[in-house]
Parts: C-alpha cells; structure tokens; sequence
C-alpha cells in the first residue's frame, strides 16, 4: 500500500504590491512539488484581503481573470460577518502543512503566521515574533546593533516628532545624501534617496502614507549590492553570494528594477568577492538570522563600499521564489536544486513545529480541573 501524500496548501496574493509576485511566485513553487509526494491545494487571499478557497483560487492559477473570479465568489457573502473574509478556513482542516507565498505585508509581518499558529498546522518560515520584529526595519536594526551587527546609521521620524527632524539636523548628523522610507513596508515601496528639504520634506510625507514609523539613513557612497540565503533553523548555513548591479542612471534598486523593467539590471550569481569580505557577510547573515529568531529561510540584503566594508541592509523572510528569484539561484548555484529546496524547507518546518509542541504544559488532573504543571503551588504538588 502506498504511503499517503502529504497534503500541502500554498498561499499566495495578499494585499501588498508584490501581490502579482506572489503569484509568480505559488506558480513556480506549485510546479515544483513533487505530485508523487505531495497533494497540493492553493488558496488566494485577494487585494482586499479576502482568502478565496481552493475552487476559486485554481481558476485564478490556471489564467481566469482574478477580478472577475474574486466578484463572483463575494457577490453573496455577508461581510457584516467579522469572519466572512475567512470563510474558507473550512476547507483547511485536512492541510498538513502551510507554505506561505505572500511577500510584504500580511505574508512577512506575522499575521499568516499568527492564523497558523490558531490552526496549529506547521508552517515554512519564520514565526509571529520573529516576522514581525524582521519587518519592522527600526526594530530590526535596534537588535543588529545591540549585538554589533554593522548596518547604517539612522533616525526614525515619526508625526509626533517629524518638527525636531529637518531636513537640515538630519543632514548634520547623518550626511546631505539620505535614504528615507517607511519601516514597515518591502519592495522599495515609498522609499527615496533624496539631497535637499523640499525632497527630504516630500519623501517624509509620502512616507506616512505606508507607514507612522519613517526611516531617515545615511547613504553609502557607490555601494555594491549583495545578497547572502539562509537555510535552517537553528542548525544554519549560508548560501554563496549574488550582486546586484543597477544603471548608473538609477539611484538604487527601486520597485522599478525589481518589477517594471530589470533590463538594465546586471545579477551576479555567484559573485566574486576576496575571500575575507564573502566570509564576514556570511557569518553577519548567520548571526543576524539568530539574533532575529528567523527560522527556515531568508535572504540577507548588504551594501558594501569602497573599501569592502559590508553593511546589514535587511532581511526577508519570505523572499521571492520564481525561477528566477535570488534566494533559490543563490542555492542553486550554492548545489541545492529548486525541488530539493522545498523539499528541506517541508521538512524544517515539521521539525519547527515538533520543537514548539515539546514547549506545551503537560496536563494533570487536580479535583475536577486540568491545570498545566507549570502553574501548580507548591502546595498543589504535595
């Protein structure tokens, strides 16, 4: 008798701008599941945050029209009901294990890991904490320099203090040049690098548009762009490292470069770097992944300058994942295939969740209550 599949559900969509990514993304994962070892079903959360369920998320996956699918499938559902935007949960209750595939918001900031975690279902990926400290860029870089991890200098504006922080005292303590851009938000959505007040003034503003927490760094003077992948929970390894290279004509990698137009954009996978400088960016991966709490994967972002002094950009803990995509490349060069990645990643998951349900209070009978061990007196234990 044969061994019964594994039943796994992929997430994809979400609210964000990299919504059509997502998509990309489920595509290219959902491919590659091996069908002999896994049952595959996938479920869309839409740009209003609707999850559609399987029926309706397939016809999207096999090329239907999402906005005329998504009409349908809410035109009789009551959203005076706080849960009707979840309705589909109902379908999940046979899933073995979640792969989430929603980048940015919703995917990364700990609210699919917090939905997993009310299932009690194994996830690939980082957990609630960890997504949300890791999307949170001022948070991110408040822990990275508590334990010496080298990244840029930096304010945070916020409305209530946005008087005290001019353009002028900024640029006093962190250069004329300066990058602004919200905290919580990914695909240089909302960020600028801007030279004068009308600029700084115009990018703080549009800022708090995404977010009430905006950045204000320094600029690294003709940086390099390079990128290590993480695999692993607490036994970790670092992939080889990719570069990025821009037109000159661009400021930086912008939501342009990443998803309008990349001809111009040069990858560099590997990339060729002395050998201390790949070293030190690895082991700054590695330490930046543990001090997070990240766990199964994510991809580390540098900016390296001049002199080959790296700088922690960010981490993502659900970077892309078509073919194309870094992560995958860097382990693909690295000597993990596509397929085999996913397999490790199945497989870290489980483990994660085994791990977690060892932490739960072992129950005991006290008169006519269960209590955990945990909370008895000492009285109790007599």
């Amino acid at each position: 008798m044969s061994e019964k599949k594994l039943h796994i559900a992929l997430l994809f969509g979400g609210n964000s701008s990299e919504h059509d990514v997502s998509k990309r993304s489920a595509h290219t994962v959902f491919d590659a599941l091996d069908k002999d070892k896994y049952e595959v079903s996938v479920f869309m959360f839409t740009k209003q945050g609707f999850l559609l369920g399987n029926k309706d998320s397939m016809r999207i996956f096999d090329g239907e029209p999402e906005d005329a699918v998504v009409a349908e499938a809410i035109k009789d559902v009551d959203f005076s009901n706080p849960l009707a935007n979840i309705q589909s949960l109902s379908e999940v209750k046979d899933i073995d294990l979640f792969i989430p595939v929603i980048h940015g918001n919703m995917g990364e900031d700990g609210t699919v890991q917090s939905l997993f975690r009310l299932l009690n279902k194994p996830y690939i990926g980082s957990g609630i904490a960890s997504s949300a400290v890791s999307f949170d860029k001022d948070l991110t870089k408040q822990l990275l320099t508590y334990h010496g991890i080298r990244n840029t200098k930096y304010v945070v504006v916020t409305p209530e203090n946005q008087s005290e922080y001019t353009y002028e005292k900024c640029a006093a303590e962190l250069g004329e040049t300066l990058f602004v851009k919200p905290a919580r938000q990914g695909s240089s959505v909302g960020i600028y690098k801007v030279s004068n007040k009308e600029e700084f003034d115009k990018a703080i503003q549009d800022g708090f548009h995404y977010d009430f927490k905006v950045l204000v760094e320094e600029t690294i003077a003709n940086p390099r762009e390079v990128e290590c992948s993480v695999l692993g929970n607490r036994d970790i390894k670092a992939s080889k490292l990719g570069a990025i290279r821009i037109p000159a004509e661009d400021a930086f990698y912008d939501y342009n470069n990443k998803f309008v137009d990349a001809s111009g954009v040069v990858f560099e996978i590997p990339v060729e770097l002395p050998e201390k400088l790949t070293k030190e960016i690895q082991q700054m991966s590695l330490d930046a992944f543990r001090v997070l709490g990240n766990r199964g994967l994510a991809r580390m972002d540098f900016l390296v300058d001049e002199n080959d002094v790296p700088y922690f950009g960010e981490v993502n803990t659900l970077p892309g994942f078509t073919n194309i995509s870094l992560y995958p490349q860097l382990w693909a060069v690295s000597g993990i295939s596509y397929k085999d990645l996913l397999d490790r990643l199945i497989q870290l998951a489980f483990d994660e969740f085994e791990d977690n349900a060892k932490l739960h209070y072992d129950f005991v009978e006290l008169g006519s209550e269960k209590l955990g061990k945990g909370l008895l007196t000492d009285e109790d234990k007599k």
